[in-house]
């Protein structure tokens, strides 16, 4: 038992170190986003290879941003993440990638602009810099990170904790039984969001609908940092 508190406490030492990394983390991602103006966050699998619908969808989505004179911010790996970052490149926009150091999937890909290439080890200051220089969020299929991160989004939306901003998920095939079961049980079944709150999704199937809607948004909104 003694050996056990010992290395709690042990535990408990290296955790308070542990903030200095943090607080530089955060430091070094504030001073290099803040310079980079307006952007998009494109989020998405990991998994998705350049063949697949989705990818070929986020290339084309993200030049369309990058054309519209936005940025897209991106997890910095492969997949859609790449997509991203290459629609952005093609787009004459500026490509930033947040990546993160995981035992497998993430290393960086080569479409990311090398002085916004940023690389972090935790998680949860990654995606503080998502979301705070982010001026929408276009959403693809993708796995439990992509949920993690849309749903981060919207929780942050529905709490007023960010102003209101365009959330546009990619593909009705992958994203209608998430959204029928979110109206159906979340809403319907267990009262547990408003109907309201339904309104800050929106589904659509091509890469300019997904343009259009955030183009649109800023039509009547202003663009403004998050927080």
């Amino acid at each position: 038992m003694n050996r056990v508190i010992k290395d709690w406490k042990d535990i408990k030492i290296n955790d308070s170190w542990a903030i200095f990394k943090i607080i530089a983390e955060f430091v070094e991602g504030y001073e290099r986003m803040a310079r980079i103006g307006p952007c998009v966050s494109v989020f998405g699998s990991a998994r998705t290879k350049p063949e697949n619908k989705y990818y070929k969808l986020g290339v084309e989505v993200s030049r369309l941003l990058a054309e519209g004179g936005y940025g897209v911010i991106t997890g910095g790996g492969p997949g859609i993440m790449e997509a991203g970052n290459k629609g952005a490149q093609e787009g004459g926009g500026k490509s930033v990638g947040l990546n993160i150091d995981l035992p497998f999937e993430q290393n960086h890909n080569p479409y990311i602009d090398p002085e916004h290439n940023l690389e972090f080890d935790y998680f949860f200051v990654r995606k503080v810099m998502f979301v705070k220089y982010a001026q929408g969020f276009i959403v693809l299929p993708g796995g439990f990170g992509t949920l993690d991160e849309l749903f981060e989004a919207l929780t942050l939306i529905q709490t007023k904790k960010i102003s209101k901003r365009p959330v546009v998920l990619i593909g009705s095939e992958y994203w209608n039984g998430l959204m029928d079961w979110i109206q159906t049980v979340m809403l319907g079944g267990e009262n547990n969001i408003s109907e309201s709150d339904l309104d800050l999704i929106k589904i659509v199937d091509t890469a300019q609908q997904a343009f259009d809607a955030v183009d649109e948004f800023y039509k009547s909104h202003d663009l403004s940092p998050n927080f």
